[in-house]
């Protein structure tokens, strides 16, 4: 499939780990992008006029969005609240993105797409059996301390489906496994805990599995996912293809770095979320960086000290 070239694009959550690469690249690759954060701290928009990237600032908790600019031909939302308070993370999570898409259909007569990156948290756990689009869906990150997370991301996708209908305008709601790159990711904050000799907790039902996908795949994805917008919306699962657990990807760091890990069972952990890649299969995308590889990357552009020759 032909890579996303040439298109006016508003990117948001630009300061985030999904976000901010996504702008990046789009905008390296000959797209006018738009990248849309609060960015309070004036610091935040130097790095992205650098890479090409139009600063602007909106707030999804007051629906500020004077900056979104018009005749925008996609709309990528990556912006998610980290409130523990439930009135502010529902306002921001799932009211705030109906009111983006309705601000940027007014404001554009060729919007062709609208892509929400919602998470594969909103699916009920199931073990470790591969989670489908059409399964339940339910809490699985209260017990580790996200208690709005999941209940937000689920209100969210209503909202979006809702406004996807109203708007007509073609959307795909895009679930996100576990993101990873060469300077972020769940396994880096795994890798500063082995070198201090902190246990690392996971849930007490091991291993503790989930499909991780390369920043680089991410944004090679991103004409795929989009490729299956509808009205009304659609919801896919956004992964890699391997089933690989924190049990896995900590001893791939042993082996590069040499430094042990050691593991705390508890109920207060994420449990595994395992998905079904047939439909995003279907698309025709296929990774290309390995897991492995991914994790040999980060430890060599995050902490080449650690690295072993």
């Amino acid at each position: 499939m032909e890579p996303i070239v040439g298109k006016r694009i508003l990117v948001t959550g630009v300061t985030g780990w999904v976000g901010g690469p996504v702008a990046r690249q789009l905008a390296a690759a000959g797209n006018e992008v738009y990248g849309a954060a609060r960015l309070r701290d004036p610091a935040q928009r130097q790095p992205l006029l650098d890479a090409g990237v139009t600063p602007v600032a909106i707030d999804f908790e007051t629906s500020a969005f004077d900056d979104v600019p018009s005749e925008l031909d996609l709309v990528l939302h990556f912006a998610v609240s980290k409130s523990n308070d439930f009135a502010v993370a529902l306002r921001s999570t799932a009211e705030g993105v109906a009111d983006l898409m309705d601000t940027a259909a007014s404001r554009s007569d060729r919007l062709a797409a609208f892509l929400h990156c919602s998470s594969t948290a909103v699916y009920q756990p199931k073990g470790h059996e591969p989670l489908v689009e059409t399964d339940p869906l339910g809490d699985s990150h209260r017990a580790m301390g996200m208690v709005t997370y999941s209940i937000s991301k689920i209100a969210a996708e209503a909202t979006v489906s809702q406004a996807c209908r109203r708007l007509g305008v073609p959307t795909v709601i895009a679930r996100l496994n576990v993101p990873y790159g060469d300077t972020y990711g769940w396994m880096l904050f795994h890798l500063m805990m082995m070198e201090h000799g902190m246990a690392i907790p996971v849930h007490e039902d091991q291993p503790n599995s989930y499909n991780p996908i390369h920043a680089d795949d991410q944004v090679r994805a991103l004409p795929y996912l989009l490729s299956v917008a509808s009205t009304p919306a659609t919801a896919i699962n956004w992964c890699g293809p391997d089933v690989v657990s924190v049990e896995d990807w900590c001893a791939e760091f042993t082996d590069l770095t040499g430094l042990a890990a050691t593991f705390q069972p508890t109920s207060a952990a994420i449990p595994s979320v395992v998905c079904d890649t047939t439909k995003l299969d279907a698309t025709g995308f296929r990774c290309t960086v390995p897991w492995r590889d991914g994790l040999r990357r980060m430890v060599a552009t995050s902490r080449p000290d650690l690295l072993r020759a």
